[in-house]
């Protein structure tokens, strides 16, 4: 499943963002990628001191946690550090899979990624992620503040940029429900679960939702 969320940072949010990077320096991004991985990406990394870099993550990552969407759709159980990645003309990242298992110390399965785009996308051309899915390539460019949540199984790519800089912040989540298709099912049903408890609180279909979704939920989460 592939979820598009709105409004994670607002303007305000943007500008400070912005503000925190230039305070940074980039530099080759391929240090980070795996084996297979390391052979296609050409891009760059923000490097930043301790506490700038622990204010970038607050403000880009405590706004995403926080969205309804979000959390419906990703069902988060453990949340990697974000990685800030640019893109000036002739870089792009060939197709890949994000790699099954991460982190250093404290270790977590990739079950879903997530790209917060950090500028606008008429600020660069070219820079599309594309993303295999069964429907064919879909391909995703959104505005500023705007983010996109996806398998980290799935094959996917960004498209060369040809003019201009492409900025991103990129993260990995372990989800409670290990599935892509139950996490996309109780994704769906928490949405129609939602409604109903906002227009029919009292309803006898709305408890039944309600109770599906959440013993569905203990039946398939992993903590």
């Amino acid at each position: 499943m592939l979820s598009q969320i709105h409004g994670v940072l607002d303007q305000q949010q943007l500008q400070l963002v912005q503000k925190l990077v230039s305070g940074g320096r980039f530099t080759d991004g391929s240090t980070s990628a795996g084996m297979a991985a390391k052979r296609v990406k050409h891009n760059e990394e923000l490097s930043l001191e301790d506490a700038r870099l622990s204010e970038l993550n607050n403000l880009v990552m405590g706004s995403l946690v926080k969205h309804p969407t979000y959390r419906s759709a990703a069902m988060p159980l453990k949340v990697a550090a974000p990685y800030y990645a640019h893109y000036t003309t002739g870089m792009s990242y060939g197709e890949h899979v994000d790699d099954p298992v991460m982190g250093q110390g404290e270790l977590y399965r990739s079950d879903v990624s997530v790209t917060i785009f950090l500028n606008s996308p008429d600020e660069y051309r070219g820079g599309e992620l594309v993303i295999q899915t069964a429907f064919g390539e879909q391909q995703v460019k959104l505005p500023a503040g705007d983010a996109v949540l996806y398998p980290s199984s799935s094959i996917h790519r960004v498209a060369e940029v040809t003019e201009g800089e492409r900025l991103v912040a990129v993260s990995w989540i372990q989800s409670l429900v290990r599935d892509p298709d139950k996490r996309a099912l109780l994704h769906e049903l928490n949405q129609a679960r939602e409604t109903l408890l906002q227009e029919k609180p009292d309803a006898e279909e709305t408890r039944q939702v309600n109770q599906s979704y959440i013993n569905l939920v203990r039946m398939w989460s992993e903590v």
